[in-house]
């Protein structure tokens, strides 16, 4: 029996104006292997006070381990969905079982760098012989860099000594007393230092790493696989977040200082900013309008892998499609990237 015109549009009409209910946020749990004010902390915080999450409906709760291999453990073991660390754990883990994949970077850079104060007698890698370098912590990943950097210049690893100094003030104390000679640290952290404390540092980058990234947001197999479409929609909030950091960072430091709990005053907002310009290249959209922001180059990738394997890392080369995708980027960038440049740089 057919239903009669009239009767059909009032139950059309109906279907239209009866409220809907409003669309369930994904929950994701991000935790990171840093602090709360680590500098790659910045992408997260931005996208969730600038709003980027909620727009993504997704209900993201963030988790501060402050040690990458915890929060990778945490991660594998099913306690939350993505980690925010460096891969070096990852690969680490692999042979292990603690099967991760990153599918966003946070840096096109190697984070580690080998650093000294503007004013050491320290000018070359030869010069390290008998020195003392801080660390975060024991056995942290920045010394696999800076181990391979100085056998290039002849010294062993009886040749200098590593010692835990933290981060923050107690890292500035123990440089600035003269208890280390230099550091072996994220670079992002000593930028920091160079607006908080007003130090100036001298680098040396390694010459192999330098430009492989090995900073990311990364999930186990089965989140990729489960959560696939809620995980796509993070990596296209941490975009806006990132291309926000770098057209407007007045208002990024605004959003960081926010969502720390730090007071918001012109000083903090100033200082904050000046960091953030600093980290500019650090951070993932050096070029805002590219359609590749966070993406994690597999020929870089492939040649960490087996500079990991040469330097004893890992027992045998880890196959980079097993820790590495990039399955999101796509979806990630997928969106007006110049109107939502020209919106966000008006924004004050």
């Amino acid at each position: 029996m057919s239903v009669r015109p009239a009767l059909a549009l009032a139950l059309l009409a109906l279907l239209i104006f009866v409220p809907r209910p409003a669309r369930a946020d994904d929950a994701l749990t991000v935790i990171s292997g840093s602090t709360i004010t680590g500098a790659f902390e910045v992408l997260g915080i931005v996208a969730d006070r600038a709003g980027f999450y909620r727009a993504e409906h997704l209900d993201v709760v963030s988790q501060y381990a402050g040690n990458a291999a915890i929060a990778a453990q945490l991660v594998a073991a099913g306690k939350a969905d993505i980690c925010s660390l460096n891969i070096v754990p990852i690969l680490a883990g692999y042979e292990k079982g603690l099967h991760l994949t990153a599918f966003f970077s946070r840096d096109p850079h190697y984070l580690s760098v080998l650093a000294v104060l503007d004013n050491s007698p320290i000018r070359t890698l030869a010069d390290f012989k008998g020195a003392t370098l801080g660390e975060y912590s024991v056995g942290s990943a920045a010394e696999l860099a800076a181990d391979s950097e100085l056998s290039g210049a002849g010294l062993k690893r009886g040749d200098y000594t590593y010692i835990p100094i933290g981060s923050g003030a107690q890292a500035i104390t123990a440089l600035t007393s003269g208890k280390v000679t230099g550091v072996a640290f994220p670079y992002p952290e000593l930028v920091n230092y160079q607006v908080v404390a007003n130090l100036r540092f001298r680098y040396f980058w390694h010459p192999i790493l330098k430009d492989i990234p090995n900073d990311a947001y990364t999930a186990t197999p089965a989140t990729i696989a489960t959560k696939a479409g809620a995980l796509a929609r993070f990596a296209r909030a941490n975009v806006e977040a990132a291309i926000l950091v770098r057209v407007n960072p007045r208002l990024a430091a605004r959003y960081f200082l926010e969502g720390t709990g730090a007071p918001v005053t012109p000083a903090a907002l100033e200082r904050e900013e000046h960091v953030l310009v600093l980290l500019r290249d650090q951070l993932p959209a050096g070029d805002p309008a590219s359609t590749k922001i966070g993406a994690l180059p597999l020929l870089a990738m492939d040649v960490f892998t087996r500079w990991s394997a040469a330097n004893g890392l890992t027992k045998q080369v880890v196959p980079v499609e097993a820790v590495v995708t990039g399955r999101f980027i796509p979806d990630a960038n997928a969106f007006n990237h110049k109107a939502f440049i020209a919106r966000i740089s008006a924004k004050p």
